[in-house]
């Protein structure tokens, strides 16, 4: 019996498996980092801006179509998709460091294409395997693990700088080789708000740790002391989450000992309904829809056109942080400042619209597609910053797109698990996360990355020179961004109308109890065959090694 092994319990214990989720997510933001190692694809392989901005939506497309790996999840236990994006990680991102290092011959775009969307898809195959596991571990507390997760990938952009620099210096394209080598509702809630306080000091010491590299020139002892502390504070959960099982595993030997088992009942198996079958007739929401009835759900074509506006704007921001400084006249020391600004509060976006929006739901009613649409205004701010070019605002800019490119994740996965059910979440949730790459897209190459080389090439005319073959294009100046981002403004603006609607139709269902079905579920299977259902509600049933 499980309960008699604290061991064998604590390593198949769902605690455990957010525990794993964690230290997952804190290396699963290499996407972020971009920003860092852009400008070496830019110079050592002569690129213009509109190439690099295609190269960067191969990286977005990768990171968010997952598609691939929620099938290969529905029908195969989370560590095979793990390993697979491991693998992934691996060959994608060592491909790229040997072109950017000339130790392989020049390789051509489409190939620095396929390196990037191989080593970004990576990230998707790691979000699938391990943030799905915990959210059906978790169905009541899904907007917090949620945000706690998606918190850690936002936070791993400044971890993986941190260790980048305790490991190689100023040698950005030593960063890329390290992207390689990585990789009870109330008593749930408490031990929740732990793993919170613990990642707050996490990124409160990152921020820190910042402004001091931005002020003053660190040794590599420093750079190594600095790096073993993020180490320290990511393992504190371990601590947490094992006192948590042990409390749990000693309440369990309790029960066991003092209550009859009754007899063995039979549960009633729900049928099971083809996905090709009743397509436009899906069940009411918070019901499990099929994979078909989602694609074709008006609810989901309205997260997907706000998504589109939405994240593809803050991402077209992201991925052009370098080159945006670069044009403002920013130090490189500063760009690598914004970089891991966007990282931390990329952070507090996800958990606190996680947290907040559980908070605010459970309690007050308010609904999660409101919240969307409050964030998509807000980072209208971030945009006309940087369309403007006020001095110094790209340190302001950088905070807000921050946190509203984070924010929007944990609120877009959760409104999908609550109108879509959780029976074919590893699926569904990737069509919310498809739509990202498609408005980076659009803003980012078609766009972004046109006005740009637009501008640069009108700057050379101005000096009488013309574009040398296999040089990079460089533009200088508030205006190489400022049509682009007036744009990117307009667009989210719209994204955010389009996310009200979704609001006033799901009015009435988020006005009801919509966790009040897994409250009654957990209450049946302690009811039914009590020792084992309770090694059940123990024992996650869904770990990540199994």
């Amino acid at each position: 019996m499980r309960s008699k092994n604290f061991g064998l319990h604590l390593v198949t214990s769902r605690w455990l498996t957010v525990f794993a989720s964690i230290l997952i997510m804190s290396v699963n933001g290499a996407t972020y980092l971009f920003g860092l190692y852009s400008n070496d694809i830019k110079s050592t392989l002569g690129y213009d801006q509109t190439t690099l901005n295609l190269i960067s939506f191969f990286k977005d497309l990768g990171g968010n179509l997952g598609i691939i790996s929620g099938l290969i999840n529905e029908v195969t236990p989370p560590y095979v998709v793990l390993g697979v994006g491991a693998f992934m990680n691996f060959f994608g991102y060592f491909m790229i460091w040997l072109s950017i290092t000339r130790r392989i011959a020049k390789v051509h775009v489409w190939q620095i294409c396929l390196y990037i969307w191989i080593g970004a898809d990576s990230q998707a195959f790691a979000n699938t395997g391990s943030l799905i596991t915990c959210v059906k571990n978790f169905p009541q507390s899904r907007g917090i693990v949620l945000g706690l997760l998606k918190g850690f990938v936002g936070l791993s952009g400044a971890i993986i700088i941190q260790l980048f620099h305790a490991l190689h210096g100023n040698n950005t394209k030593s960063l890329v080789l390290l992207i390689v080598n990585n990789r009870g509702q109330k008593n749930e809630l408490k031990v929740f708000y732990r793993l919170l306080y613990i990642s707050l000091g996490l990124a409160g010491f990152l921020m820190i740790i910042i402004i001091i590299q931005n002020r003053l020139t660190l040794n590599k002892l420093e750079y190594i002391v600095s790096a073993s502390i993020v180490i320290i504070l990511l393992f504190i959960p371990l601590l947490v989450v094992t006192k948590e099982e042990f409390r749990a595993w000693k309440e369990m030997k309790i029960l066991v000992s003092h209550i009859k088992c009754p007899e063995s009942e039979e549960k009633e198996q729900p049928k099971s309904i083809s996905c090709a079958k009743n397509v436009f007739s899906p069940p009411e929401r918070g019901e499990d829809y099929t994979i078909l009835q989602t694609l074709f759900s008006i609810d989901m074509l309205i997260l997907f056109i706000a998504t589109t506006c939405g994240i593809g704007g803050t991402l077209t921001a992201i991925d052009n942080l370098g080159q945006i400084g670069k044009s403002l006249g920013y130090p490189t020391s500063s760009i690598t400042t914004f970089v891991s600004l966007v990282s931390i509060w990329n952070y507090l976006g996800r958990v606190a619209a996680g947290f907040a929006s559980e908070i605010f739901l459970t309690k007050y009613k308010f609904p999660r597609p409101l919240m969307l649409t409050f964030v998509l205004l807000f980072s209208c701010v971030g945009h006309m910053l940087i369309a403007f070019a006020v001095p110094n605002s790209l340190y302001i800019s950088s905070v807000i797109i921050g946190f509203c490119g984070g924010a929007q994740w944990p609120l877009l996965f959760a409104i999908i698990s609550e109108i879509f059910g959780l029976k074919y979440y590893s699926t569904l949730f990737q069509f919310g996360a498809v739509a990202s790459p498609i408005g980076a897209y659009v803003l980012n190459v078609k766009v972004a990355g046109h006005l740009y080389d637009k501008e640069a090439i009108k700057q050379l005319a101005a000096e009488g020179l013309t574009r040398k073959t296999g040089q990079d294009l460089t533009c200088f100046g508030g205006e190489c961004y400022r049509l682009s981002f007036v744009i990117i403004t307009v667009t989210t603006l719209f994204g955010c109308l389009i996310s009200l609607i979704l609001v006033l139709r799901t009015r009435e269902f988020y006005r009801s109890d919509i966790y009040k079905k897994f409250r009654d579920e957990s209450k049946a299977e302690t009811m039914m065959d009590l020792p084992d259902s309770l090694q059940e509600n123990q024992v996650p049933r869904h770990p990540i090694g199994k």
